[in-house]
């Protein structure tokens, strides 16, 4: 094995394939990470993608679509061995920067990406078990039981008394308050 040059940490580099290879580069690589032990090193490839909706023959759908086509993510540490196994897999054209230096993206540029999430985690003042009001939406004037909490979605499923039945619903933090009774 060649002399390993590392820098501080993991960062993200774009290599680019052909159009059309980017899931099969990304399995590629994954497979030689997994046959090589190299798990530590090159830790996560991606291919970005986004939904679009799509309507064809009068229907609508969601479909997954490539942000970079010809590109892939590789999160990794810049070693000589990680540079030779991203650079020579089959469908790879080069990595994103001067031939001799790939150059790692920004914390910026991922983040605008959407790789990287800003790291604000949203709270609130309620927990399961709680009882709460809603204060705006459709159920407005409902008062309810929390059930569940995503704060990563900002989401909070409650159980209300509607119709003489326990209904559960799914609402938005800005839509609550805890009830005051």
């Amino acid at each position: 094995m060649s002399e390993q040059t590392v820098d501080s940490g993991p960062k993200w580099y774009v290599a680019h394939t052909y159009s059309g290879y980017e899931n099969k580069v990304k399995a590629t690589i994954e497979a030689t990470v997994q046959s090589r032990g190299m798990e530590d090193v090159i830790l996560e490839v991606v291919v970005p993608l986004h939904d679009v909706e799509e309507t064809k023959a009068g229907v609508r759908k969601t479909v997954s679509k490539k942000i970079f086509p010809g590109y892939v993510l590789v999160k990794m540490y810049m070693t000589d061995e990680s540079w030779y196994v991203v650079r020579n897999t089959r469908g790879v054209t080069g990595f994103v920067g001067p031939a001799s230096k790939p150059v790692p993206l920004t914390d910026e540029e991922l983040t605008n990406l959407g790789i990287k999430k800003a790291q604000v985690v949203p709270t609130i003042d309620v927990r399961v078990g709680e009882h709460i009001s809603i204060i705006s939406g459709p159920f407005e004037g409902f008062d309810g039981i929390v059930d569940e909490i995503n704060p990563a979605g900002r989401k909070i499923k409650v159980t209300i008394s509607m119709f003489g039945r326990d209904t559960p619903v799914e609402l938005d933090f800005s839509q609550i308050k805890k009830a005051t009774y």
